[in-house]
């Protein structure tokens, strides 16, 4: 457990030094949030609630939306297979830390950074420009905070799943974009789910990607209330721990066709 804090730690201090990336990003999620923003607000015209989201909820969902993009890596994360292709695999694999482990405090050092400085900052800025919904109570407050957790996990786990295709493909880099883009769509992130058809937002929840967006989302807004929230964290919690099973099952096969240096 000491390895995992301290490789957090040394990830969360290497991201946090990219301040001019980090700066410009938060610029780019802002300008586009507001411009989502502006197209919902004309799409609503007149009518205040739409399947039960507000005016105000659907502004706070495009604020959320454009936040969770840094630290869920939503546009892409290619660097278990990039250290596959290189043979840097190799000396992780060394390391007293398994390989999965290992990346997942890599990657909880870089999104706790990126959702503080890309997410929070983001949602206090937004606040600034628009009226937007919170939180009430401080069991929705709890819920939000586990649900953003168990999105992370889902996420990661995803992302280290698909790269692992690297073992059996010269280049999956298409691979795991067709995955990536995919998510986009079912997720919630670029429409809330309630607002696609019927069969669509059915067919979306027999994969894991509403657990890393829809789900925070209407936690957030308190669209999901008593059963109803506690069935969508235990199956953010369910699809983690399936991901990370598939994620441990393919990567011991996957190691099997690992050579390196033709050994």
């Amino acid at each position: 457990m000491r390895t995992f804090i301290e490789l957090s730690k040394r990830s969360f201090q290497r991201f946090l030094t990219y301040r001019a990336a980090t700066l410009a990003g938060l610029l780019t999620n802002l300008f586009f949030g507001i411009l989502r923003a502006a197209i919902y607000l004309g799409l609503y015209g007149v009518q205040n609630e739409v399947k039960e989201v507000s005016i105000e909820g659907i502004i706070t969902y495009t604020g959320i939306s454009q936040a969770v993009i840094a630290y869920l890596s939503m546009f892409g994360w290619y660097d278990l297979m990039d250290s596959i292709y290189s043979g840097e695999v190799s000396s992780d694999l060394l390391k007293p830390i398994g390989l999965f482990r290992l990346w997942l405090a890599r990657d909880l050092g870089r999104a706790a950074v990126a959702f503080l400085l890309r997410g929070l900052l983001l949602m206090v800025i937004y606040s600034l420009v628009f009226d937007l919904t919170y939180p009430s109570g401080i069991l929705q407050w709890l819920s939000l905070a586990a649900a953003i957790v168990l999105s992370w996990l889902v996420s990661f786990s995803f992302r280290f799943l698909i790269n692992l295709s690297a073992f059996w493909s010269p280049d999956s880099r298409g691979i795991i974009r067709l995955f990536f883009v995919a998510s986009w769509f079912l997720s919630g992130f670029l429409m809330p789910l309630r607002f696609l058809p019927e069969w669509v937002e059915r067919l979306a929840y027999f994969t894991p990607f509403p657990q890393m967006v829809n789900t925070v989302v209407e936690v957030y807004l308190g669209v999901l209330e008593g059963h109803e929230l506690a069935a969508a964290l235990l199956l953010q919690a369910a699809w983690a721990l399936v991901l990370i099973g598939a994620s441990h099952l393919v990567m011991s096969r996957g190691l099997r066709r690992l050579v390196i240096l033709g050994g």
